[in-house]
């Protein structure tokens, strides 16, 4: 799977990345949290916080340990929630541990690892966008509005607004 980027969902303005095939036309879409969204944005522009982040501290300690994310998979959805795992390799063996997606595909990025999805995770949940029926000129105006939204967004447009003071 490949980051393809990170959006609002327009009902709910509730942040969502939006994860594509290698091959083929198939997207999944992840609803995620506001700061999760930040710090895959983040990264995607080649932005760095001042002090580290919680995924950038985590990759540091890692690479401390000469521990190496080797991938991160989406394993499953069950009861609308996806459930992924982080495979680290350290001193010859991998370890499997438990991940929220959008953790698993922040670290993802920072270690350049590849990101993968169960096959019954695409075949329930991808969205295709391919097949006689599609208008590649429809199909392409709307890509290019969402890469229009990609070159515009910041990671600050994901901060979740402090409630007014007393």
């Amino acid at each position: 799977m490949n980051i393809y980027g990170v959006s609002f969902d327009l009902v709910g303005k509730q942040p969502i990345v939006l994860l594509k095939t290698a091959e083929g036309n198939k997207f999944l879409p992840i609803w995620i949290g506001h700061p999760e969204a930040a710090a895959i944005l983040m990264r995607l522009q080649s932005q760095a916080p001042p002090r580290p982040m919680t995924h950038d501290l985590l990759s540091e300690l890692l690479e401390q340990l000469e521990a190496q994310v080797v991938r991160i998979t989406v394993t499953e959805l069950r009861e609308n929630t996806f459930y992924a795992q982080i495979t680290v390799q350290q001193d010859g063996r991998e370890i499997e541990v438990d991940s929220r997606p959008s953790d698993a595909i922040a670290l993802a990025i920072r270690a350049d690892a590849p990101i993968f999805a169960a096959d019954s995770v695409i075949a329930e949940s991808a969205i295709e966008f391919e097949g006689e029926d599609v208008d590649h000129e429809v199909l392409e105006a709307e890509v290019a509005k969402f890469k229009h939204f990609l070159d515009e967004v910041t990671p600050e447009d994901f901060a979740i607004e402090s409630e007014e003071e007393d």
